[in-house]
């Protein structure tokens, strides 16, 4: 357990806005749990979180932090009040290539609903705008595949780095801990 928190950063985070597929969020929640962010905002106020059950994603949701959020704006000030920055994944006149960011430090990436995208309330309080570029006839990819490439990204530019052990992680490896002494 240490080990995975060890190279956990507590510092990004995955944002999760009116996401409408079961599916798509189970793949969001795998990719980062595999590519070190064990922390994610859920702001559902046009829907309920999708239910998610049996398999791979249901087991890794008992190793991620998950805060929900009644607003956009509730989430991105308490994000803003840690040092976070929050990028919305969104396809807009200014959005930037994700490969132009620099995920070194504190940030969170907002990935919007299937259909209506990241919200307008969403969009004016984030930080900025970025996409994944397309070069073919299609201008979007699947949520979860996006989620999955821009993650790459941020663990690729902190590969190396040693993320601190924090209170917040100290206090995420107790409970492990007494959740799995539980079910023994």
């Amino acid at each position: 357990m240490r080990e995975v928190l060890e190279r956990r950063h507590d510092d990004l985070v995955v944002v999760l806005e009116n996401i409408h597929d079961a599916h798509n969020a189970s793949a969001i929640l795998r990719s980062c749990d595999a590519f070190g962010v064990g922390r994610i905002a859920l702001v559902y106020n046009s829907q309920e979180f999708p239910e998610i059950s049996g398999g791979v994603a249901a087991k890794v949701e008992k190793w991620l932090q998950i805060d929900r959020y009644e607003s956009a704006e509730e989430c991105v000030s308490e994000l803003r009040s840690e040092g976070i920055r929050v990028y919305a994944t969104q396809l807009t006149d200014d959005a930037q290539d994700y490969l132009r960011v620099d995920f070194n430090g504190p940030s969170a990436i907002v990935l919007g609903n299937e259909h209506a995208g990241c919200s307008a309330e969403m969009l004016a309080l984030a930080d900025g705008a970025l996409i994944v570029p397309m070069v073919g006839f299609v201008q979007s990819l699947n949520v979860s595949v996006a989620a999955a490439v821009i993650l790459s990204e941020m663990a690729r530019q902190r590969r190396g780095a040693h993320p601190a052990w924090t209170q917040r992680k100290a206090a995420l490896e107790r409970s492990w801990i007494d959740r799995e002494s539980s079910t023994r």
